[in-house]
């Protein structure tokens, strides 16, 4: 695993999210197509990371995500 590696995690996020159909109607609803998005990946992918590695970028992706929707996203 690398920090290059990961970082094509957030690519690959970013892109599914994009292609998604349809505009969100809000910045929660946005923020729920990235969770949505993220759990498919970790569910689909954790077995080719290091224990928690993949789970733990995620969070932290998530979270940059939610501050980047605030101060709207409430959560």
């Amino acid at each position: 695993m690398t920090i290059r590696s990961l970082a094509e995690v957030g690519v690959r996020l970013e892109e599914a999210v994009a292609r998604l159909p349809g505009e969100p109607d809000s910045p929660e609803e946005h923020y729920e197509r990235y969770e949505e998005i993220a759990i498919a990946i970790l569910d689909s992918e954790f077995t080719h990371w290091p224990e928690g590695a993949l789970e733990q970028y995620l969070k932290g992706y998530l979270s940059a995500t939610r501050a980047r929707l605030k101060p709207t996203c409430p959560r």
